[in-house]
């Protein structure tokens, strides 16, 4: 965008659970655009609002504790800061957290950028007995500081005021470090010399050079000053080390020097009592209780999304049907018919089937977040997940997996560290959703009537077992590295704000349906033509519903093919060829086996009984637990990581299928044999 007198650009920017998009919110009203920062998955938000004649556009930066780039949050936080210039950038500060929220502001000091400082949360502030002086900060830093609070829409037009005058003053913030700055002062005569580096602000880069930031150091190898500032360097981390034990944490220790002083100076509290939030905090996060009040607490979330949910998605499905009835009964061409029905139509109903589902799950995720308490999981969790090589973080999205794995996949975004969350992604079709339990209730029912319930419990047990072996195993031969440590803002308990949960449910849900919905359509029209057409040419759409003419099929022929391979499991053709349905959606693979059966699914268990022995049953079911996932999980691994690592669950889940499913059959019949010889 342009900046001329009418126009700007300014960027919000704050530690996660500091109101910032509620701020956000409050600013654009509903001038929003939603999409991602190119190259990455990570949410880009844009709006508009005007003020006195003048427009500002907003870009929402993701929420980071630093700009130290650790992860990808950090990474495209700064680099927009650094390369993209807005001309004012608002730092949201949380008012009830002064001196953790203002290590990010010192880091955006240092950057040199001309910064806003929006101190939110001020009701909660006061009601807590902290005082802040707003002059003695202003005057502190050197930098405007507006009071407000977003969630009461107080200050909100004050900001904007302030946002209208400071854009146009163009005055770039400084900091220094006394005790740093002989060496900064050493590094900056240096980088001068080469006059490609003077675009960049000479004192950040020596700041980001002393804290060995391995972009920084990156960016300046090539220049020419390299070999004589590499040796300056060394020798100034070697007097580091011995003042601060190790040369990185000197920045780190400066800062907080600055920021104590601040708020020994700025901050006053008038009230000893315990808050609510602290009373809770004893006994929500307490090491044991803690653990035990959170299993019904994500019990119940997941209750709620998936039963409430349940009709919506019937009636979905329902509706879809309807239309696909209307659409075959008013179109005399057969094929076109079809073609618009069982490819087209059924293919947009299995992408808005997720809907519901999505929506209620979202909905139920942002309370929890603006809440406070979805902040305090991975708190709690951590310790656990840590053994397993998980990041506490990941609690969240495998219990979501056993209702779907589709929304637990795009709710991994809340872990800051990359290899962390692809970790987390690839194992989490793994944990058994609901779209299985079909297969589960068929099988058990046909071969063991009297363990029903255990033997589908024992599905869930082996999914979730997989999963942990498996993180164990990919974090030391693929990922070789410890999960990041826990670094999480404890936010004050607050009653959510309804329209910012309304509207974070609406852009997560948006972005499912406008990424993966294009696969899904996709994929389920491909599965249509494999089982309407044949070497022979068009079978005609009867095909989808007659035994013997969808033997004479593509699909029919991928399923022959695959026998051999399957062979020692004793599964049949129609067996295999129902796991190439279930690549677009578990639930289908019942419903196939009807059709390939050539019976109804009332008649489906009575026909298992006869083709299937309770040992490759339970290796079918055991298959169908782990081999490649849906078509929806696969489109939104692609969406969230990219085709890389979901050609790599792909295959890898496959190839545990079939070794789960060879070991099952091995000993389950070597222990019948046994048992018969006994």
């Amino acid at each position: 965008m342009p900046n001329n007198e009418d126009k700007y650009e300014i960027a919000l920017i704050g530690n996660p659970n500091v109101g910032k998009s509620t701020l956000f919110n409050a600013l654009t009203g509903e001038n929003v655009y939603i999409g991602n920062w190119p190259g990455v998955t990570v949410e880009k938000k844009e709006g508009e609002f005007t003020y006195n004649g003048k427009k500002f556009k907003v870009v929402d930066l993701p929420g980071v504790y630093s700009l130290t780039a650790n992860s990808i949050d950090e990474v495209v936080a700064r680099d927009y800061i650094l390369n993209e210039k807005p001309d004012l950038v608002v730092n949201i500060v949380d008012a009830t957290s002064l001196e953790r929220n203002l290590y990010l502001t010192l880091q955006l000091m240092e950057i040199g950028t001309n910064l806003l400082l929006a101190l939110n949360k001020m009701d909660l502030a006061e009601k807590s007995g902290i005082n802040i002086d707003i002059n003695k900060l202003e005057k502190l830093l050197g930098v405007r500081v507006v009071p407000i609070s977003a969630a009461k829409k107080m200050g909100i037009e004050e900001l904007k005021k302030v946002i209208s005058e400071e854009v146009k003053n163009k005055k770039f913030t400084k900091i220094e470090y006394p005790k740093l700055e002989p060496y900064i002062k050493k590094i900056v005569s240096i980088l001068q010399k080469d006059e490609n580096l003077k675009k960049y602000n000479l004192k950040y880069l020596a700041i980001k050079l002393l804290e060995r930031d391995k972009y920084i150091e990156e960016l300046i190898k090539n220049s020419k000053v390299w070999n004589e500032l590499n040796s300056v360097l060394n020798k100034i981390m070697e007097e580091l080390a011995k003042k601060y034990g190790e040369s990185e944490l000197g920045i780190v220790e400066e800062r907080y020097k600055i920021i104590d002083k601040i708020v020994s100076e700025v901050v006053r509290k008038t009230s000893g009592k315990l808050t609510t939030t602290q009373m809770l905090d004893d006994v929500l996060t307490d090491e044991k209780v803690g653990i035990l009040l959170l299993i019904p607490m994500l019990w119940m979330l997941f209750k709620f999304a998936f039963d409430v949910s349940a009709p919506f998605s019937a009636m979905i499905n329902y509706g879809f049907g309807v239309l696909a009835d209307i659409v075959k009964s008013s179109i005399p061409n057969k094929f076109i018919a079809s073609l618009l029905s069982d490819g087209i139509i059924s293919g947009v109903g299995a992408v808005l089937t997720f809907f519901p589902i999505l929506a209620f799950l979202f909905f139920a995720l942002s309370l929890l977040e603006e809440s406070g308490y979805m902040a305090r999981i991975p708190f709690i969790a951590d310790r656990i997940m840590n053994k397993f090589g998980l990041p506490g973080k990941a609690i969240i999205p495998l219990v979501m997996g056993f209702g779907c794995n589709v929304p637990a996949i795009m709710a991994t975004r809340t872990i800051e560290n990359e290899k962390d969350r692809i970790l987390t992604i690839i194992i989490n079709p793994l944990m058994s959703c609901s779209a299985r339990l079909p297969i589960y209730a068929f099988f058990a029912g046909a071969l063991f009537q009297k363990y029903q319930g255990l033997v589908v419990i024992s599905m869930y047990a082996l999914g979730l077992c997989l999963a942990l072996i498996l993180a164990i195993l990919f974090r030391k031969f693929i990922f070789k590295s410890s999960p990041m440590p826990l670094i999480v803002e404890l936010p004050p308990y607050h009653l959510p704000n309804l329209n910012v949960v309304l509207m974070n449910t609406w852009d997560r849900v948006y972005d499912f349906l406008k990424k993966a919905g294009t696969i899904i359509v996709f994929g389920v029209m491909l599965v249509w033509f494999l089982s309407v057409y044949g070497p022979s040419g068009f079978l005609g759409v009867d095909a989808l519903h007659n035994s013997q003419l969808i033997e004479k099929s593509y699909v029919a022929i991928i399923g022959k093919t695959l026998t051999p391979i399957f062979s020692p499991m004793g599964w049949d053709w129609r067996a295999c060829s129902a796991l190439v349905f279930g690549f677009i959606a578990k639930e289908v693979v019942v419903g196939s086996m009807a059709v390939l059966y050539g019976v109804g699914e009332e008649n489906l268990v009575s026909i298992l009984a006869k083709v299937f022995t309770p040992v490759s049953a339970y290796a079918y079911m055991a298959f169908c637990l782990i081999y490649t996932p849906c078509l929806a999980t696969l489109a939104v691994i692609k969406q969230e990581i990219g085709w890389k690592w979901a050609v790599f669950t792909l295959i890898y889940e496959l190839v545990l299928a079939y070794i789960v499913a060879l070991i099952i059959t091995v000993v389950g019949s070597g222990i019948l044999h046994l048992f018969s010889v006994i």
